[in-house]
């Protein structure tokens, strides 16, 4: 049979029948190769790495789940509430601040707040896994608040407190440049350090949490808080800040039981914790007892 078309032209059967099938060819081969491309394009996005959040999602999901697994165990426990109260050093330097003159202000105990907050939240911000958020943002809002505190007290001394003020800062400046100076060149030179000592001393030298490390030394500033105190036991009470050794008793207080419930005990941490809350706790108790009493 002949077909005849509007074109005047004509197909025969067997032409119409090879186009049919031609038709029906590039039809199946549309319709298989779409789910192909999407099938493509899927393993294409499934072989990208997710996204890492920011540092701000981080920060976040790392609070929530200090504040979820605080009493798993009287460790994380004692460690969250510890972390909690460290606020409250920022927050009594706020305090005093807003309230109370700088004459209250004691310079050897601010500089050695400076040194204690800065290498703690060194240490619980970017040194330990995983990163302790909570205990790390305290001590940089205290870091903030005591330099607050520092140029007060010393706007105050050169303003009003003569020749022996002046020889005073003088003074603990030449101890806090002497002192910068041997930590920068400890820093700086560790690696060598740690190669020539490490082979004649014991493992600890060499150890990931030994001296060449930050890890000992964030606890060992509570020594320096402690010895402060220490030699100013004779300090005027109306000189003592009320707020600062309320947060100093109370922090030494939590971290000296934290430190007995900790896997393995930490008896060195106990130690520096139980000395500086009774040191702080002597001070606080001459306060409270020439204020209220």
């Amino acid at each position: 049979p002949v077909f005849v078309v509007r074109s005047g032209g004509s197909i025969t059967m067997p032409m119409l029948i090879a186009s049919s099938v031609l038709r029906r060819c590039a039809g199946l081969a549309g319709r298989s190769a779409l789910p192909r491309a999407i099938r493509a394009r899927c393993l294409c996005d499934a072989a990208k790495p997710a996204a890492e959040p920011n540092v701000f999602v981080r920060i976040q999901r790392q609070v929530a789940n200090e504040v979820a697994t605080c009493n798993e165990s009287p460790a994380k426990m004692f460690g969250f509430f510890g972390a909690c109260c460290n606020w409250f050093l920022g927050l009594s330097a706020v305090y005093d601040a807003t309230c109370k003159g700088p004459e209250v202000i004691s310079l050897k105990m601010t500089g050695v707040m400076l040194c204690y907050s800065t290498l703690f939240g060194r240490w619980a911000g970017w040194a330990v896994t995983p990163r302790n958020y909570v205990l790390a943002g305290s001590h940089i809002f205290n870091v903030i608040m005591q330099c607050n505190q520092l140029r007060r007290v010393l706007q105050y001394k050169l303003e009003h407190g003569g020749e022996a003020a002046k020889a005073e800062i003088v003074d603990l400046a030449t101890k806090a440049a002497i002192g910068g100076a041997v930590i920068a060149t400890a820093v700086t030179f560790s690696a060598q350090l740690k190669a020539v000592v490490a082979p004649i001393g014991p493992a600890y030298l060499s150890s990931a949490g030994g001296p060449f490390t930050i890890h000992p030394w964030p606890p060992m500033t509570k020594l320096m808080i402690s010895g402060t105190s220490l030699l100013e036991l004779d300090r005027p009470t109306d000189k003592i800040s009320l707020s600062q050794y309320s947060a100093l008793t109370l922090t030494g207080a939590i971290f000296s039981r934290y430190g007995l419930v900790v896997t393995p005990v930490n008896y060195p941490l106990t130690a520096v914790n139980v000395l500086l809350f009774a040191s702080s706790a002597w001070h606080l108790g001459r306060k409270v007892k020439a204020d209220y009493m």
